[in-house]
């Protein structure tokens, strides 16, 4: 039975995000568009093609994952290129809970340990799970050694209006991202933007998730028709940048899914130079969700530098 705080505090929340500004969408579509035809010198192009490099969550988040898939895919994160040791490593590599171990392991025997384990948690990708099993499920995940948890809002708790109870989990898997050693698991809070169905709900959805305690919001689990857009990822971006200006609070972007070529990553990249400035371009602060898009990475790089394309082995196919 709600109590009249719940009540005070439900209403308070919704009054936050309704009184939020309406998305234009036009405007909005409109400035995703131009800056995606932006054109870059070649030198600038070498530096971007490293920085997404940089910033990529090497991804496999299927059923039929395997530690041998996990391991090899840890091997290509921490050394992209073997015939070129000047290529950055990634950022992380995102896995299921239970995988999370056997990325850990990896990673220390790759010599990367820097790299971070991002796990996906809260009954990932739908979402749909008591609170008590999303609360162990990311429990396991920090015990295995995750630096970093990627959660699902319940898109129909926030899809029905019923934000306190969204905002209220966001706060309870932030409170299990504690670790033994005092450290804390960084908590990317994922929305499926194309289930949300509109630019004011993704509006609402990042100030809600940023309020709560959100590291990074994030635009979708690479599960769903409609995954990352440039104009879903440029609303988002001007977001963080008004929460920052709001709370001094800085919060990192993740889009997710569909990126799968060193063009379109360097299109992300001018977009968050234009849209939030040289404070978000790293990967502390920005990152790619992608399984696929390493290899173009990888393949644009060595054209760069070579003056002509490698043949089709020149990567591994993951």
């Amino acid at each position: 039975m709600p109590t009249d705080a719940d009540t005070s505090s439900d209403a308070a929340l919704r009054r936050q995000l309704h009184g939020l500004p309406g998305v234009d969408a036009v405007g909005l579509e409109a400035r995703a568009a131009a800056l995606g035809t932006r054109s870059i010198k070649t030198t600038a192009k070498a530096y971007a093609l490293d920085l997404a490099i940089s910033m990529i969550d090497l991804t496999t988040l299927e059923g039929a994952d395997t530690p041998g898939k996990v391991r090899a895919l840890c091997a290509k994160g921490a050394n992209p290129d073997p015939t070129d040791r000047s290529t950055p490593k990634v950022a992380a590599i995102c896995v299921y809970s239970d995988m999370a171990a056997t990325a850990k392991e990896a990673l220390v025997a790759n010599g990367a340990p820097e790299i971070k384990v991002a796990s996906v948690a809260t009954a990932f990708p739908s979402g749909r799970a008591a609170m008590a099993v999303k609360l162990a499920d990311t429990r396991d995940a920090v015990a295995a050694g995750a630096d970093e948890i990627d959660m699902v809002i319940d898109r129909g708790a926030f899809l029905s209006g019923r934000y306190l109870q969204v905002f209220e989990e966001i706060q309870q898997v932030k409170a299990e991202c504690a670790r033994p050693d005092g450290e804390e698991a960084h908590l990317k809070v994922i929305f499926e933007n194309g289930e949300l169905a509109t630019y004011d709900n993704i509006r609402r959805a990042s100030w809600l998730a940023m309020s709560a305690g959100a590291d990074f919001i994030k635009t979708s689990t690479g599960k769903v028709t409609v995954n990352a857009t440039p104009p879903g990822t440029l609303l988002m971006l001007e977001a963080v940048r008004d929460f920052r200006a709001a709370t001094g609070r800085q919060v990192g972007v993740k889009p997710a899914g569909g990126i799968r070529t060193a063009k379109d990553a360097i299109k992300y990249l001018v977009m968050v130079n234009e849209t939030v400035g040289e404070d978000w371009l790293s990967r502390d602060w920005f990152r790619f969700g992608a399984s696929s898009l390493l290899n173009d990475l990888l393949m644009q790089r060595q054209k760069l530098s070579t003056g002509r394309y490698s043949g089709p082995d020149y990567v591994t196919v993951d």
